[in-house]
């Protein structure tokens, strides 16, 4: 099979191809085009295609990371959107919970009340309404009322149109009759029914999902539209495939239909590709530890696997969002952070970011402001002549500029300021890490810390230091490494049902048929992706939680049938997952089913472990020597560092630091104390020692 899997940034798009009869794999970057990222696509694929004399006819798959949903919401930047909602809840989206995202706050920012996904104006009530027991129908839906209401929204030029109806997660009738008619009077439009895309109790989370939905439909449906025309049109007729945010793939109709399955499409790729990074060391309990050039992510892997979040922590930009996630904590930390004195005199890094243009000084495109990638220029941790793969060459006037500028407001010389910097970061960072570990009764100690990105290896040590993080895993190719994990799942789709039955009280035949019913779905939606029946499985849950509880816990059930003897297993177990996230469990209190969840993948073929061909000795992968600025032997001091080209290192081979490793998509460095090896499937490990 020969797959490509790529990953679109703001600033660069990543393309990493597998051959996996031959074991061949290349890799490309090339700059983002914003203007429409689909062409910088399917020019990394040709552009690596005719450097390495591959036949672009004899693709089999592509798989893709894609941030155009995510950045439509960050940016606030989609479709004019109406919404079709029972009478009498106009504001359901406005008014939220009463719950404040900053409880003591009284200067904050709502996003659902300052950003409204469908202004008030664009809001249309019609009469109808379902029971909150069994759906049945109390009040008619009145049609005429519908038709008159998508008229008035496509008058006021609005063009997706979402439609969310009390109950209709019990009963779904009256939002596909509205979906019907809409097809009828305004053919044209983009179409959301809540109870399609998050068919959930919880209104508020649920209408607020279809909004995210019909908000960047348009432009994601456009998106791949272009995407799978251009493809065709270059002669690249491979399947395509786009990454979902529960962690599997997707295909265009799938998403084009529900692209707010996609919010976390790179991020999930990345927490892949750290995951499959730990399988070539045989590593399974991980932390994921991916920085861009604004952000970094952070997520959770363990013998069980990468955690899913909950419906109380999936938010995307300040919007809840009740779809499945991966649990992935994100913060405002990376290479273009920008480093400033506030308002109180306080030295800060981040979150606000020079981005991509005019980005750093030390680019040359007319940055100004002090950041993290010009700090450590200064440090002299990132070489002139050797960023990627000596593609780009550095400005080290230009970061030596602005970082004395900020030193002498300082009354701090320009090393104690570029290290102040990533002291900040660094710690902001772990900080991160704790609230996904310490926080959550886990011991990051226990864990490999496994850092991606183009700036991840750059502060991987410090951080591990910091956390008392034993070791680390640098990727193969860490720079592309939400790409490499793009090529290491399955098509995956998730359906759910609101249930809200207890523990003492089951009709077990009742949930036994409605999870038949659920499979009977997925399996069809497989079958019709062109899934062979024997590459089809099944995964069932539970979401449960004590009577009275506002949130459920997520509890793994088997393929076969509900019993009452084993249904008491699985409550045991619910019992013993609450202990552990909460400390407590109440063994006595009955357990309320909340919803039925099955997970349905189809699989893909993957990425096979690729065995690295004997290297020179490590004299042989010495690029130079040169002084490096560490904090060493308690005070900062500038060290003679041996700097290696990664491809040329031994494999093998324990080699003490101060070290710079080049590879092209990003710089590994690895202070003082510290020393690594290169592993035969390509991994780069650390053992973190303690800082002198």
């Amino acid at each position: 099979m020969k797959l490509f899997g790529v990953d679109v940034g703001g600033t660069f798009t990543d393309v990493f191809y597998n051959d996996t009869e031959k074991q061949h794999t290349f890799i490309h970057k090339l700059p983002t085009t914003l203007e429409d990222p689909s062409i910088g696509v399917i020019n990394g694929i040709l552009e690596l295609s005719a450097a390495h004399n591959l036949s672009v006819n004899e693709i089999d798959h592509v798989f893709h990371g894609t941030t155009i949903g995510t950045n439509a919401i960050l940016e606030f930047d989609g479709a004019k959107t109406g919404m079709i909602t029972t009478k009498g809840y106009k504001d359901i989206l406005h008014i939220g919970r009463h719950q404040r995202p900053e409880n003591y706050s009284i200067m904050q920012d709502i996003p659902w009340q300052h950003r409204p996904l469908v202004p008030r104006r664009n809001r249309q009530t019609v009469t109808e309404r379902m029971g909150p027991n069994k759906g049945e129908v109390i009040e008619q839906l009145n049609e005429e009322e519908v038709r008159e209401a998508i008229r008035e929204l496509k008058e006021k030029g609005v063009t997706s149109i979402i439609v969310g109806f009390l109950f209709s997660y019990i009963n779904p009738e009256h939002e596909q009759r509205v979906v019907e008619l809409i097809k009828e009077e305004y053919p044209e439009a983009f179409i959301t029914s809540s109870s399609d895309v998050s068919p959930q109790f919880r209104e508020f989370e649920r209408f607020t999902t279809a909004g995210l939905n019909g908000f960047i439909g348009p432009k994601v449906k456009n998106y791949v539209d272009n995407l799978s025309g251009g493809l065709k049109e270059a002669s690249i007729g491979a399947d395509l495939h786009i990454m979902c945010s529960n962690g599997g793939v997707a295909t265009p109709e799938n998403i084009a239909a529900k692209p707010v399955n996609t919010l976390l499409s790179g991020p999930a790729a990345g927490v892949l590709g750290g995951a499959y990074a730990g399988t070539l060391s045989d590593r399974n309990r991980l932390i994921t530890f991916d920085i861009g050039g604004t952000s970094a992510d952070i997520g959770i892997v363990t013998e069980q696997g990468f955690g899913e979040a909950s419906a109380r922590d999936t938010w995307i930009a300040g919007y809840p969002v009740m779809v499945p996630m991966i649990d992935i904590h994100t913060i405002g930390a990376g290479g273009g952070s920008i480093a400033y004195i506030d308002e109180g005199g306080l030295f800060k890094v981040g979150p606000k970011s020079a981005g991509s243009v005019p980005g750093p000084a030390c680019y040359g495109h007319g940055g100004a402001l002090p950041t993290v990638s010009d700090a450590n220029v200064v440090l002299n941790r990132l070489d002139q002549e050797n960023f990627l793969g000596g593609e780009m060459k550095l400005h080290v006037e230009a970061a030596h500029k602005v970082i004395g500028e900020l030193a002498e407001k300082l009354g701090m010389t320009k090393e104690e300021t570029a290290e102040g910097i990533l002291r900040i970061l660094n710690n902001n960072m772990a900080n991160a890490i704790r609230e996904k570990t310490v926080q959550k009764g886990a011991d990051p100690r226990e864990f490999s810390l496994v850092a991606f990105g183009g700036a991840g290896p750059l502060h991987a040590v410090d951080v591990a230091r910091e956390l008392k993080i034993p070791e680390i895993v640098i990727p193969p190719y860490p720079g592309i490494n939400s790409a490499t994990g793009l090529l290491t799942t399955d098509l995956k789709y998730d359906v759910i049902k609101t249930e809200f039955v207890l523990s003492n009280n089951l009709d077990l035949t009742m949930l036994n048929e409605d999870f038949k019913e659920l499979e009977k779905g997925l399996r069809q939606q497989l079958l019709e992706d062109r899934v062979m029946e024997e590459d089809i499985s099944m995964q069932r849950f539970a979401e449960c939680r004590y009577i009275g509880q506002g949130y459920e816990l997520r509890v793994p059930l088997p393929g076969d049938e509900l019993t009452d003897s084993n249904i008491e297993d699985y409550f045991d177990l619910f019992h013993e997952m609450h202990r552990n996230e909460y400390g407590h469990s109440f063994t006595d209190s009955p357990i309320e089913i909340v919803n039925i969840r099955v997970t349905g993948s189809g699989k893909m073929p993957k990425l096979k472990k690729e065995k690295m061909q004997a290297r020179k000795d490590l004299e042989g992968a010495v690029v130079k020597r040169d002084q490096v600025t560490f904090r060493h032997q308690g005070e900062l001091q500038k060290v003679e560092t041996a700097h290696y080209q990664r491809e040329l290192l031994p494999i093998g081979e324990w080699i003490a630091g101060p070290a710079i490793i080049f590879q092209k998509d990003t710089t590994t460095v690895i202070p003082p104390d510290n020393e690594f090896v290169l592993e035969e499937y390509g991994n780069l490990i650390i053992k973190v020692g303690e800082q002198s």
